[in-house]
């Protein structure tokens, strides 16, 4: 890896009467997150213009949103999207869920720091003042990045909390909500696994039809989601991506966002989970709903 030469490569693409999206997309897209910072710094030093600032004067629409997107570090990403999603017109309650329930605690907090610095107001803030009601508890609960990481599972302490979710939800009228926030935001991975498995012997459903039957809207939505991660976060990022393509129309933005997010963390597993559960492949799906340089880039972030 040579970031002078990807730098000039870049340049050489841009340079001129006409764009070279394919140069753009095979420089970008083979080169990881740190080495295009690389190329970023780079290519400042020895062209003495700024990356990014030449991207978005070339590109447009989504194939732009996606290769600025591949420019900005990892935490950056995060920080960019929330912010969007809290202070754009009205609220992707979506994005939030998505970043908030399926990221780890360090991740969470460098999330934290770098919002802060940024933009000046903490990202709970934010949140407190553009959500509301449960909804609103969850996403500050997960937002604090808390939850344990150990791997310790309490047999006696997975019972109790089974039994306290099935009886703040299925055995009454009504639901205490913030029991199973403080049971599913802040418990380990290891453990809740277990709360599950216990759960559904006692209430004799899964914990997500429980909570289907609980809880509706955002609420239902951020809880069913952070299940899901715990269980299998590949598969919970097949459905994201699932859900922003089939039926009429794309989410451009869920699309773009799991795409670069995750190409190099689970991309793998993710596709393999996709063809698992929806018979085609996450290949094929974009092909089908994507076309010109915004295809292109996906599917070379996709990996085949």
């Amino acid at each position: 890896f040579s970031a002078e030469q990807e730098a000039q490569a870049l340049r050489k693409a841009m340079k001129g009467f006409g764009t070279d999206e394919d140069a753009i997309i095979e420089t970008l897209t083979k080169l990881n997150v740190s080495q295009r910072q690389q190329v970023l710094i780079t290519y400042k030093s020895t062209i003495g213009r700024d990356l990014i600032d030449d991207l978005k004067s070339e590109l447009s629409g989504n194939f732009e949103r996606v290769i600025i997107a591949l420019m900005t570090p990892t935490t950056m990403y995060d920080v960019h999207e929330l912010r969007r999603a809290l202070k754009g017109a009205g609220t992707d309650e979506g994005c939030l869920i998505e970043i908030l329930a399926s990221r780890t605690n360090m991740e969470i907090r460098h999330i934290n720091e770098n919002y802060k610095l940024q933009y000046g107001s903490t990202l709970e803030d934010d949140i407190v003042s553009d959500t509301s009601s449960m909804f609103r508890r969850v996403l500050v609960s997960l937002a604090t990045g808390n939850r344990d990481e150990g791997t310790f599972v309490d047999e006696a302490l997975a019972q109790q909390d089974a039994q306290c979710l099935y009886e703040a939800g299925e055995k009454k009228w009504g639901t205490d909500e913030v029991q199973f926030m403080s049971i599913l935001c802040t418990r380990n991975r290891c453990h809740l696994l277990r709360v599950f498995d216990v759960y559904r012997v006692i209430a004799n459903k899964d914990i997500t039809e429980s909570i289907k039957s609980e809880m509706s809207g955002d609420l239902e939505d951020a809880l069913l989601a952070v299940v899901k991660c715990l269980r299998n976060k590949p598969a919970y990022f097949a459905e994201r991506l699932y859900k922003s393509m089939k039926g009429l129309g794309t989410d451009d933005s869920t699309l773009i966002r799991v795409m670069v997010s995750r190409s190099e963390i689970d991309m793998l597993h993710i596709r393999r989970e996709f063809l698992a559960t929806y018979g085609k492949s996450l290949h094929s799906f974009i092909k089908g709903d994507c076309s010109g340089d915004y295809r292109k880039v996906l599917l070379r972030l996709c990996g085949g």
